[in-house]
């Protein structure tokens, strides 16, 4: 085998043109890039994470029992309500956080809200109220339902 010698390939630098063949002083013009709606601005300060039940009802993200400020013990009152589990503290709560900092979600709310062991649940706190809404996604499929339609055939919601 013998070996030869490939130059390498350098492009000529046009000046004001920057690098290629094309015309001299003929600078590129930037793509056009749509400008996007700023939207409106979010109407609370809440947070949110999608955790998955485990067979115990433990919820397996901690962080959002964290920025609500419930530590290991606190008393907490949960209820479903249409489909939906509310959780507050309460002096009185029958329900606490977890040693661990899990949120339990009580037997009857998951049977209520058809949830098993891997199901998924949308978490929205609202560190301002302290309360935390667990949306199972059967639920937010029914509230999106409309939206998902309309967008899906190409109609504003």
């Amino acid at each position: 085998m013998t070996a030869s010698f490939v130059p390498p390939v350098i492009p000529k630098v046009v000046p004001g043109g920057g690098a290629g063949g094309g015309p001299v002083g003929r600078s590129r013009r930037p793509l056009p890039v749509p400008a996007l709606e700023s939207g409106s601005p979010r109407a609370t300060d809440a947070v949110y994470a999608l955790s998955a039940v485990d067979k115990s009802g433990r919820v397996a993200d901690r962080s959002i029992v964290r920025v609500l400020g419930w530590g290991p013990g606190a008393r907490l009152d949960i209820r479903e309500q249409a489909g939906i589990i509310v959780a507050r503290p309460a002096t009185d709560g029958v329900h606490c956080v977890g040693d661990r900092g899990h949120l339990h979600l009580p037997l009857a709310v998951r049977r209520w809200c058809r949830l098993t062991a891997g199901d998924r649940v949308l978490l929205a706190a609202d560190p301002a109220a302290g309360v935390l809404v667990a949306y199972p996604l059967a639920v937010l499929d029914r509230l999106l339902a409309d939206v998902h339609a309309a967008v899906a055939g190409g109609e504003a919601a």
